[in-house]
Order: C-alpha cells, then sequence, then structure tokens
C-alpha cells in the first residue's frame, strides 16, 4: 500500500502498468474504488458538475474536523486570506502567476467580477459567440440594462468548419466600439473547442481585452493560462478537474488588474500589493472546499493529466462514432479531433425527444436530456454506459 493510502486509509490508486497492460480494467478499478457511484448510476453529465472523488471527499471532512477540534493554527475560512499555498498550487497547474489568481466560487462569479468591475460607458460593446452559457452573458447583459453597453453575439455554424474558420469569425465580428470579447474556451451547448490563444492575440492586437469562460477547459484539455494572451480567465473546476462544488478561480493578467473594481470588497481592496488577492477579500466563507480542491489537483497529478484526457476523449470519440452510425441522430459537435475534447452533443427528431427524457429518467442515467442532449464523459464512465445511452436512443423509436 501507498503512502497516500496509509496516510487516509483510501484504496491505492492502480498501478500505471495495469492503464498500459489492461486499460479497461485499470479504469473500472478508479471507478469502483475511487468514486462513491453505485454501479446502477449511468452519469454523462460532468459538464455540469462533476463527481467528487473519495479522496477529496476525505480531504475535506479532515479539515472540517481539524477546524472543529481548532487543530490549527489560522482560522479555518477564507475570504480575508490570500491562500497562497493554495493559489502557488494551482497556477503551477494551469500555468499562470499566482499573483494572478483570485479564488472565486464559480466561473459564473469570475466572469461578473470582471464584467461588473470593468469602467465601460453608454455604448460601448461586447462581443460573444451564440453559443455562451448563459452565466457567460448574465453579468453583461446586467450592464447593458443599468449603463447601456451593447452585447453581440456571433453566429457559430452547427457544425463549424476548422479552428481558423472560428479565428476569422470572431476576429471578424470586431467593430469601432468593441471593448471586450468573452466567449467560452469550449462551448457549453457543443463542446466545441476555440482557437482561444488565436482569437486573444488578434484582440489584443485590436485594443480589445479577452475574457475567456474557461469553465470547461481545465482538466480536459491540456493547455497553459499563460500560452493564451487572455486577459482574464474564468473557471470552474468543479467540472473537469475533480473539485468539490463551490470552488472556482479567475485570472487577471497583471497589467489589467487596476482596471477592475472589486463588487464585494474588504477595506484591503486599495491595496495594490495583494495584486489578484484583493478580488478574493469577500467575506467569511467555508474553505474546505478549497482544501478539497487541492485534494482533486493531487489526485488529477497521481493519475496523470495527460493520461486522463486521453481517456476521456477516447470515450467522448466513442460517442461521436456511434452517433454517426445512427441516421435518426444530428451530430452538432465537429468530427474534428482539434474542436472536441470530452463532449458532444447530438439532436434527436422532434417526435422522439420526450419519449428519450422518460427513458434517461426511469433507466436513472443523467445527461442533459431532451432534443438536443449533450454527453459528457469522464474517467468513471464505463463504454457500457454509452451502449445504455445509445439503447435508450433506440427505444426512443420504438
Amino acid at each position: 500500500m501507498n503512502r497516500r493510502a496509509l496516510l487516509t486509509g483510501l484504496a491505492a490508486l492502480p498501478s500505471a502498468a495495469l492503464a498500459e497492460t489492461d486499460p479497461e480494467m485499470y479504469w473500472r478499478r478508479i471507478r469502483e474504488e475511487q468514486f462513491s457511484l453505485p454501479h446502477w448510476r449511468v452519469f454523462l453529465n460532468n459538464g455540469s458538475l462533476g463527481i467528487t472523488p473519495k479522496p477529496v471527499v476525505a480531504a475535506m471532512k479532515a479539515f472540517i474536523d481539524r477546524s472543529a477540534a481548532l487543530d490549527i493554527e489560522e482560522y479555518p475560512r477564507w475570504g480575508y486570506e490570500r491562500m497562497d499555498e493554495h493559489r502557488k498550487a494551482l497556477a503551477a497547474f494551469v500555468g499562470c502567476d499566482p499573483d494572478e489568481l483570485a479564488l472565486t466560487h464559480n466561473a459564473t462569479e469570475a466572469i461578473s467580477l470582471v464584467a461588473q468591475g470593468l469602467d465601460l460607458k453608454t455604448g460601448d460593446e461586447v462581443l460573444m459567440t451564440d453559443q455562451e452559457h448563459p452565466s457567460g452573458r448574465g453579468a453583461w447583459t446586467v450592464r447593458a440594462a443599468r449603463h447601456g453597453i451593447v452585447v453581440r453575439q456571433v453566429p457559430i455554424p452547427l457544425p463549424p468548419k476548422s479552428p481558423e474558420q472560428l479565428a476569422e469569425l470572431m476576429v471578424g465580428a470586431i467593430g469601432p466600439r468593441t471593448r471586450v470579447l468573452c466567449f467560452s474556451g469550449i462551448t457549453t451547448t457543443t463542446g466545441l473547442i476555440m482557437p482561444v490563444r488565436e482569437i486573444c492575440r488578434a484582440a489584443r492586437a485590436k485594443g480589445v481585452l479577452t475574457l475567456v469562460d474557461g469553465a470547461h477547459m481545465h482538466g480536459q484539455i491540456p493547455f497553459r493560462i499563460d500560452e493564451m494572451d487572455c486577459d482574464f480567465m474564468a473557471a470552474s473546476p468543479h467540472k473537469w478537474l475533480f473539485a468539490p462544488a463551490g470552488c472556482g478561480f479567475l485570472y487577471i493578467r497583471r497589467e489589467h488588474q487596476d482596471r477592475v473594481f472589486p463588487s464585494i470588497t474588504t477595506d484591503g481592496w486599495v491595496n495594490s500589493s495583494l495584486a489578484a488577492a484583493r478580488f478574493m477579500l469577500v467575506g467569511t466563507n467555508n474553505r474546505s472546499i478549497f482544501e478539497g480542491m487541492m485534494a482533486g489537483l493531487q489526485f488529477a497529478k497521481d493519475i496523470g493529466p495527460e493520461r486522463i484526457m486521453k481517456r476521456m476523449h477516447q470515450l467522448a470519440r466513442m460517442v461521436r462514432d456511434r452517433a454517426a452510425k445512427e441516421p435518426s441522430l444530428r451530430i452538432l459537435t465537429p468530427d474534428d479531433d482539434r474542436l472536441f475534447g470530452c463532449m458532444v452533443t447530438l439532436q434527436l427528431q422532434p417526435e422522439h425527444a420526450k419519449r428519450f427524457a422518460a427513458l434517461v429518467k426511469e433507466r436513472r442515467m443523467w445527461t442533459l436530456a431532451a432534443e438536443r442532449f449533450r454527453v459528457s464523459a469522464h474517467i468513471h464512465t464505463r463504454p457500457g454506459d454509452i451502449d445504455a445511452l445509445f439503447q435508450a436512443v433506440a427505444d426512443s423509436k420504438a
């Protein structure tokens, strides 16, 4: 038994050798030993809320127990603290300077901090795609209603032809009043991977700020923030990075930190030496979620981020290839490995959608079930879960 198992009493991870010699057994053991999912649960909606592994739950419980016993030499909270150790570990994983990271509750809050904090005037324009999550639009539409800014959407083809087409569409839509480009690095609607670096660099050359909704990026595809050339990035590690619900983060490029006014504040907001930590001064909050986030990062590193991403994409490719053989389904996710990671969106014929949604619920399957339905797999997803999904598709036509 390894040191991790001795310290926590949890099962050790299967050996890396098993992952090479019998990968299906390796991933089966990961699900059975590292997650609390019952065998009957078919979970295909990781893009909404990920499943918390046992080591993450254990880390949160341990911190709560220590806090209750005051077996700790600092306040067991966040909201007034810099959390330097946490931000340093997170920054090393996502690829940026720790002073450019602020811990938040989720990507929604992170986007709102920027949208509400920037000094925008009546008539200033914010540009986004027509595939944004409601949280990616909401804060800007508040500014539109309150301060008269203009929010304009760029239509994205379903599916698009190439990353180059996407970059051309977004950059070509920038106009004389455009001040901010806010778009998802991976869209929540179709799992489309946007060419973030190319868009952000072109926008920078035009003097336009970029805010990337990275809720689906971290843990789903390999990249470093400092190579994206964006000005801001919001994230929700509870989706793909094994973190518990309620923790997120915001990347703020150092040169723009003084351009954003905090929305929730304590006295320290004026202290520029705190850098991005100024945007974390939101009052007393539950720190156990960030202890869970640290455990989630370690869990990902122990398995290996590349191994995780390869497996998730393998499952998504399995879904897409299977759907291509089903004439009743329209595939909205491109057949280009550069353009999708772990999420595939399919469209049923309208007359089958209601029956499909009923079957999914009846069979205790979790996916976004409607006429358009999104399948988002993670390492706990079994090939049999995908079989069960397509059986529901077939039965919905019976």
